[in-house]
């Protein structure tokens, strides 16, 4: 109320001072122009009886010169006309005049000066007047003046009127102001803030109500996030301590966000480091602003929670376009952005760099490489040699953020930066290191492809921990080194001794963020019909049943084996036709690598190829969705579709499964998983495929429709309890202990690797 009462003074106060300008500026320039008016009008009066009025002056007669004024003295809102002699004395005068003071001097040195009349405005008695003075000549000298008086009060009546009305105004306009500024702070303002905080009050008492509108004015922006941030702080405070609780009476050990940060600082000694190719939070320009959005990443998922809980750094390559104008002057920048709890250290790499070490040497090369797809990997002197250069500088990053840091752990992050591990370890010994391979290890005679594999090797074992998916690909490592490097090989600890150091090597399977429920409290989720029913309308189809596939492009997945299979299926089964629908989202992926490009051009042709075939109504068997989507946008997908088909050829783990697995709340669906995945280690219900085997792919899309619904329900059942139990924090929660646990031997010498 006070502050309304204050803002309303404010705006009283204010307008009236506005307006009081505005009209003595209005009053002014009205004054000017009926003034000027006026002067006009006695100008052409006195020129016009000069006229007359010099001959009769230049005869003398008086007389003549009284019947002049007398006659002209009349007129409307004239006061009188008068002639005067050189010396200022009256010669005569109209009647008018008589009862009104004539002015003490008339102007006759300034006639003589001057051409043309003067003018004067002046008060005769109590009465505004104009007299205008004009000289009148007997050849070339004065022989008198004419005075024309106007009465001026008219002026001053004019004036005051607009004062007037203007008050009234000013009345006027300050009750319609404060009527509409009321009305304005209380539907604007205040009613959203007081539902704000009485949801705020629920909220804090346990009360769950949908959000109330809140404010969208730009000086109330900061207000809404802050009520939002502190919503959502409030919610997954209270599901945390509730799952805890949870966790608790029904004696599980789940791992869940909160466990993790406990986790982490219980056994963290020191700083906690994370190098990695991708960034958390990246800028970029839309239009004339610049937004920070998360890229889609399980990593992000699993590392931040550890970040924020011991205040760590994180260093990633700055890729977005706007990433530069967000840094301090040491390329650091606190985040997330609307609640900073950690350190982003962003490194810059010049486009040839990028090129070369990015997509020439890393997926090229090793992506080929180590998934063994039957692509063959392109190996070049230029990207080997950006490839150092690239790893070179994040060492450097590296080493400046720990300058100082005591007990620091550093994990380093995918085949990105198999060379980091040595380099900041013969800086640093005192750095406790791990580096997390996220895609497969081949057998060492695949391996031996590479030229530089030595080099490889050698910047790996510079790490204390070195982490896979699998315990196979931990053997295929081992393997490796043993066949490449002078080393020994210690098989019961799964470790490499090599230059008097100790590196383990260790399966730590990663995972996907399980949560029970994402639906409000009170409001029903829609079914897997319904949304099924929604999905295919927003892509103009009917059909009873379907399937989906969620991929990057890329020529591991086995999207064209996919495609083949769903094939067969409706060769082999034609009652299928025009009742079944796969969805595959595909989102394009390195565009750049021609081998990628000319992949996004045959699963378009494959997928068209195969929809000419079956082809019938509003029916097509093949719906295909080439654009980037979010995982909200992916959800429903996985939500509603009958089964999900995993066919890749090779990969580390793929997390498609395990979200696809998570998100079945309702304990439906049938998960199709290649047996080269590494999560079939961990989801043995899945229906496991060849994905190279068409007519097995065919079989699983029929066993996966078909499936009883019990035995659908205990199968999806048992892999949620395994992803559940095993998810991404767990993950994190044992990368970190087991790093943490591992003695750190000082008196290594410390080599000069910059060189």
């Amino acid at each position: 109320m006070r502050l309304s009462l204050r803002l309303i003074l404010f705006l009283v106060v204010g307008i009236t001072l506005v307006t009081f300008v505005v009209s003595r500026n209005e009053v002014r320039a009205e004054k000017r122009g009926l003034r000027a008016d006026l002067e006009r009008r006695a100008e052409i009066l006195a020129e016009s009886l000069q006229e007359i009025v010099e001959p009769a002056l230049e005869r003398g007669s008086r007389e003549q010169l009284r019947r002049i004024v007398e006659r002209f003295g009349n007129r409307e809102r004239l006061a009188g006309v008068v002639i005067y002699d050189p010396n200022g004395r009256v010669l005569a005068e109209s009647s008018s005049m008589s009862s009104q003071p004539l002015p003490p001097a008339v102007p006759v040195e300034r006639l003589q000066s001057e051409s043309q009349g003067v003018s004067e405005f002046l008060r005769l008695g109590d009465e505004p007047m104009h007299a205008y003075y004009l000289a009148l000549h007997d050849e070339a000298a004065i022989s008198g003046v004419l005075a024309i008086f106007h009465d001026a009060s008219y002026i001053e009546a004019q004036s005051e009127r607009i004062w007037r009305e203007t008050v009234w105004h000013v009345i006027a306009q300050v009750l319609l102001i404060v009527l509409v500024t009321i009305l304005i702070i209380r539907w604007s303002i205040v009613l959203p803030i007081s539902r704000t905080a009485q949801w705020m009050k629920d909220l804090r008492g346990g009360r769950i109500r949908p959000r109330p509108p809140l404010p969208k004015e730009d000086f109330l922006a900061p207000f809404s996030q802050e009520v939002v941030n502190f919503a959502r702080s409030l919610s997954e405070a209270r599901a945390a301590a509730a799952e805890e609780a949870r966790l608790r009476e029904t004696g599980e050990s789940l791992w869940t966000p909160e466990r993790l940060r406990v986790s982490v600082q219980s056994k963290l000694l020191g700083s906690l480091f994370v190098v990695s190719n991708r960034e958390p939070y990246m800028h970029v320009r839309r239009g004339k602003n610049v937004e920070a959005f998360v890229p889609a990443s399980g990593l992000v998922t699993a590392l931040e929670p550890i970040l924020r809980a011991c205040d760590g750094t994180w260093i990633a390559h700055g890729s977005g376009d706007a990433d530069r104008e967000a840094v301090d002057a040491h390329d650091r920048l606190r985040v997330p952005p609307d609640k900073p709890e950690y350190t982003l250290r962003r490194v810059w790499l010049t486009p040839e760099e990028e090129q070369g070490y990015y997509y020439g040497f890393s997926n090229e090369g090793l992506w080929p490489l180590c998934h063994i797809a039957h692509t063959r990997p392109i190996f070049r002197s230029l990207d080997w040699q950006s490839y150092q250069d690239a790893n070179r500088k994040f060492a450097e990053a590296a080493l400046e953020e720990m300058k100082g840091a005591e007990h620091a752990l550093l994990l380093i992050q995918d085949y990105h930066f198999a060379l980091l591990p040595r380099m900041v370890k013969e800086a640093r010994p005192d750095v406790r290191v791990a580096i997390f391979w996220h895609i497969p290890w081949p057998n060492p005679e695949a391996f031996g492809i590479c030229p530089w594999q030595k080099e490889l090797l050698d910047g790996l074992l510079g790490a204390d921990l070195v982490g896979f998916h699998t315990q196979a690909h931990c053997n295929n490592f081992l393997e490796t080194v043993d066949a490449a490097l002078e080393s020994r090989i210690e098989w019961e600890r799964f470790a490499v001794k090599r230059r008097d150091r100790t590196t383990f090597v260790r399966p730590f399977p990663i995972s996907v963020d399980f949560r029970e429920s994402s639906a409000e409290p009170g409001v029903k989720a829609p079914s897997p019909y319904e949304l099924r029913t929604s999905l295919l309308k927003n892509l103009g189809l009917t059909s009873s049943f379907l399937g989906v596939g969620v991929d990057r492009v890329d020529y591991t997945k086995g999207i064209i084996e996919r495609l083949r299979g769903i094939e067969r299926f409706l060769e082999r089964w034609p009652a299928y036709r025009g009742k079944f629908t796969f969805v595959q989202i595909g989102a394009p992926s390195r565009t750049t690598i021609p081998r990628y490009h000319d992949l996004l051009g045959e699963v378009e042709a494959e997928s068209a190829r195969i929809n000419s075939r079956f082809f019938q109504g509003n029916w097509k068997p093949i719906a295909l969705l080439t654009r980037h989507h979010s995982h909200e946008e992916i959800l429903p997908y996985y939500r509603a579709a009958d089964f999900c088909m995993v066919t890749s050829l090779h990969d580390g783990m793929n997390l498609v499964a395990k979200e696809f697995v998570a998100a079945r709340e309702d304990e439906g669906g049938a998960l199709i998983l290649s047996q080269f995945t590494g999560a079939t280690r961990e989801l043995r219900d899945a229906l496991v495929i060849n994905p190279y085997d068409t007519d097995q792919v065919a079989d699983a899309i029929r066993t996966a429709l078909e499936m009883d619904a019990d035995e659908r329900q205990i199968r999806m059942r048992r892999m949620r309890h395994v992803v559940k139990e095993h998810n991404v924090y767990r993950w994190a929660g044992n990368l970190i202990a087991e790093l943490s646990e591992i003695r750190i031997d000082e008196t290594e010498p410390v080599l000069a690797w910059r060189s």
